[in-house]
């Protein structure tokens, strides 16, 4: 299970519906053991949103959709020194960009004011499949 920490609580990342919005997210207890986050909500709430407007700006080249709304974005940390941790994948990992790609992921959120660290990685466990789009995605690729 994944799960993103935000100020007073902790979510499951896969909980988000295509059609809700970083403030939507459903609130489930935190694991036993994990402490709130010292960020104020507030803050918590413009990182966040900061970070999935900067996402929103990479593209991969060979789909005319940004990475976030296409599902390649599988998790986002962000600790108490706002040090920013980034899960992603590929749509296939012989993507001619794969190893650009969580470069230009990692430079996207580091222009995020008040994030002091990023780190990318990248998985392919689960694979990514078309599941995981947006509508907005499918819409702009004619799959509605």
């Amino acid at each position: 299970m994944r799960w993103k920490k935000r100020a007073e609580c902790w979510y499951r990342w896969s909980d988000m519906a295509d059609d809700m919005t970083s403030r939507d997210l459903i609130d489930v207890p935190a694991p036993a053991g994990e402490t709130p986050s010292a960020i104020a909500q507030d803050e918590l709430n413009r990182i966040t949103d900061a970070l999935i407007a900067a996402f929103k700006t990479v593209y991969d080249p060979e789909i005319p959709v940004d990475i976030y709304e296409l599902g390649l974005i599988y998790k986002v940390d962000i600790d108490d020194d706002r040090k920013v941790d980034v899960d992603m994948t590929l749509t296939a990992p012989g993507c001619p960009v794969a190893g650009d790609m969580p470069g230009w992921v990692e430079t996207a959120a580091r222009t995020v004011d008040g994030v002091t660290d990023v780190e990318v990685r990248l998985t392919f466990d689960p694979p990514w499949d078309p599941s995981r789009m947006s509508d907005e995605a499918r819409l702009a690729l004619n799959m509605l």
